[in-house]
């Protein structure tokens, strides 16, 4: 598979810039200090299904999450987001793009050892992850999922032209694997006892993907379970990387 020469190792570097990226149910937006109250509210609704995901409880937690997504973000391997229903205009969760890998050749060896060059704006992302999601309880099984996930899944392999997506989650998270499997990911496999779990456990991790030859197909599917929810054919979507 061939990387193009925009990721050579010596290009002019500055800052990867989160973009807003909008839909016709959901809206993303750079995350900020100024949403921590909305996410507060957010997390505040029934907690019974953030089981295996974090989602700070109360305000200061929820401005301690926010100042690490945002700390995370200035090391230009995480883009976090807060995700606003276009229908009530309100925020209803956050989400992010993480794990950003540039590949360069020769590559580290032994393969897995180095994590990379970390992107910029001249050196987009040739691998990236979405992740971190978490939504009100209001709003899941709404199609926001859905269509953040064609926001995010139509900049990574349209705009920065990444070859793969990641996306994992717990193994015991049968509702977050379900959502995974609908957007039409590859099931690879579990990693086996691979990090701390939330609930103070050992969590296997189910790992899925998308490749860029796949999202033609995926998008097209997205697409059309995105219009039979709004009643229409979705609507151009629009980003501001600016």
């Amino acid at each position: 598979m061939h990387i193009d020469d925009r990721r050579g190792r010596h290009a002019a570097m500055s800052a990867l810039d989160g973009p807003s990226l909008s839909g016709p149910i959901a809206r993303l937006v750079p995350l900020g200090l100024e949403h921590v109250d909305d996410l507060a509210a957010a997390a505040q609704e029934d907690r019974s299904t953030f089981a295996y995901t974090r989602v700070p409880a109360g305000r200061a937690e929820c401005a301690s999450y926010v100042a690490e997504a945002l700390a995370a973000a200035e090391g230009g391997r995480e883009v976090p987001f807060a995700v606003v229903d276009n229908r009530s205009g309100t925020v209803v969760g956050t989400t992010r793009f993480l794990d950003l890998e540039v590949f360069e050749w020769p590559p580290p060896w032994p393969p897995g050892s180095s994590s990379g060059l970390a992107p910029s704006a001249a050196q987009p992302p040739t691998v990236a992850e979405i992740g971190s999601t978490w939504y009100a309880r209001s709003a899941q099984g709404s199609g926001i999922n859905l269509d953040c996930k064609r926001l995010m899944l139509g900049y990574a392999f349209e705009t920065w032209g990444v070859i793969r997506v990641t996306l994992k989650t717990d193994a015991r998270n049968l509702r977050s694997i379900a959502a995974i499997e609908k957007i039409g990911a590859i099931f690879e496999g579990i990693r086996r006892a691979h990090v701390p779990a939330t609930d103070g456990t050992v969590r296997d991790s189910a790992y899925f993907s998308l490749l860029s030859g796949e999202w033609p197909s995926r998008r097209a599917r997205l697409d059309a379970m995105i219009g039979e929810l709004t009643g229409r054919a979705a609507r151009p979507r629009s980003s501001d990387s600016g």
